[in-house]
């Protein structure tokens, strides 16, 4: 079972993938390079299949859950 994150979450991307998919409406494949490890986003939708669109620096992907994790964020 995929990990669950609440939309607006942030997260980290903790492994990469040998590739990445935009997010876009006519998706495509980039290397992974575009983005980088220990990069953090924020979680912008849910897809079928355990995807999650999660926007970063360089653009919105489409991430498997075993590739980023939650980050706690406590108020202080």
């Amino acid at each position: 079972m995929s990990q669950e994150f609440p939309i607006n979450s942030k997260v980290r991307i903790v492994a990469l993938p040998p590739y990445v998919k935009t997010a876009d409406t006519m998706p495509m494949l980039r290397p992974s390079e575009v983005i980088r490890l220990g990069e953090e986003g924020i979680v912008v939708d849910r897809r079928p299949g355990g995807y999650w669109c999660v926007r970063l620096s360089r653009g919105t992907f489409l991430m498997d859950s075993q590739y980023i994790e939650g980050l706690d964020v406590t108020p202080t």
